[in-house]
């Protein structure tokens, strides 16, 4: 029978980045096979739905420097980033989209975003929002616009778009819609821009 164990002996892990070397092992023997044998079987699919997702989270987190350490899972915000001279972190959001979808298609996906409020959990607080919101301080919306199944490339930069909107805008003209399309996103926000303006357009979305 499992004994209750009290909740000051279960804090919160600490999650150290690996190496991919780490090997798998029974007790102290270790295995033919370590933590890359399972990254490559897991996570070679870069335009699986999910897996897409959190590409395009690192993909913004590079360009802003915030790429280091652990992706925290289902933190209310997906990136927290302090600017030079900033005394506080911008939190951003990040959601992607793409018309390529590994599986056989019949045509190319419609373009929407997931802009719906969640009662999110806040990592750092460990508390739940008690009202669905849309927590993130701005929202990215990272679209691989590459066309050609023959050489889409998610890790080319150049195949990227993004947009970046400040959440009281969004929550000012979309309330409490759940989804958002490419034509309404480009009405509000104006046209895409490539990766490198980033930083600038993240800050220009806060002031």
């Amino acid at each position: 029978m499992n004994q209750e164990v009290p909740n000051s002996k279960l804090p919160a892990l600490v999650v150290q980045r690996l190496t991919g070397q780490e090997t798998f092992r029974i007790d102290n023997l270790p295995l033919q096979a370590n933590v890359q044998d399972f990254w490559q079987w897991a996570c070679s699919d870069l335009l699986s739905n999910t897996l897409r997702g959190q590409l395009a989270e690192y993909v913004v987190g590079l360009t802003l420097g915030c790429d280091g350490g652990v992706r925290t899972e289902w933190d209310a915000v997906d990136l927290r980033w302090t600017p030079d001279g900033a005394n506080e972190p911008i939190s951003i959001e990040v959601k992607s989209a793409a018309y390529l979808q590994s599986w056989k298609q019949k045509e190319l996906s419609a373009i929407t975003f997931d802009i719906a409020p969640k009662k999110a959990w806040d990592a750092p607080t460990n508390t739940s929002n008690e009202d669905a919101c849309r927590s993130a301080q701005v929202y990215v919306f990272a679209l691989l616009h590459h066309q050609c199944k023959d050489t889409v490339h998610p890790l080319d930069l150049a195949q990227w778009s993004f947009y970046a909107l400040p959440t009281k805008r969004m929550d000012a003209e979309w309330k409490q819609q759940k989804r958002v399309s490419l034509g309404p996103l480009e009405k509000e926000h104006g046209l895409a821009f490539g990766f490198a303006e980033l930083p600038t357009r993240i800050r220009s979305a806060v002031a």
